[in-house]
């Protein structure tokens, strides 16, 4: 993992564990095509040691200040795994019931390693192909990312998960 930081702004206030972190962030394939980015929205909320971002860039931030600035690689292996063939399956049409299947169709499926987004990837006679990787399954995640600010988490929010509310401080 290739890491290049930036400092702008000196503070005591780092990413740690129970904190909620805001990023702004922009998400590139290895071609340098944008796949997501967080530019023109509001800065991207997330509570840092939950594991609610992929674990790379999660431990990329760890222990980064305020205003850092960052350009992280991730490979599949801390990012949204590896292509996993196993999960490319044909299921009997007559599963679907009466429900309408076209290619590109996504649901959620409860599968032996528990709910997943799987996707319709062929239609094949009486069979339907479902892949249940991760559409980023298997690609190298190249983040531009800056830390816009940083504050405790409440206990609610550490007993959810999730960040509440206005995530900002100022």
């Amino acid at each position: 993992m290739a890491t290049d930081v930036t400092v702008s702004v000196s503070t005591r206030k780092t990413v740690k564990n129970n904190k909620v972190v805001l990023i702004h962030y922009t998400l590139k394939d290895d071609d340098g095509e944008v796949i997501d980015s967080s530019k023109g929205q509001e800065p991207m909320p997330y509570i840092h040691g939950m594991g609610t971002i992929v674990e790379g860039l999660e431990n990329a931030l760890d222990g980064q200040p305020l205003g850092a600035k960052l350009s992280v690689s991730v490979e599949p292996a801390e990012g949204y795994g590896e292509f996993d063939e196993s999960l490319v399956q044909p299921v009997p049409r007559d599963q679907f019931g009466d429900h309408e299947v076209s290619l590109g169709q996504q649901f959620h499926a409860d599968t032996m390693v528990g709910s997943r987004i799987v996707t319709i990837v062929a239609i094949e006679g009486d069979d339907v192909i479902i892949d249940a990787n991760h559409e980023m399954a298997g690609m190298n995640l190249h983040f531009d990312v800056e830390v816009i600010d940083i504050r405790d988490a409440t206990e609610d929010e550490l007993e959810h998960g999730h960040v509440h509310g206005s995530a900002c401080t100022h």
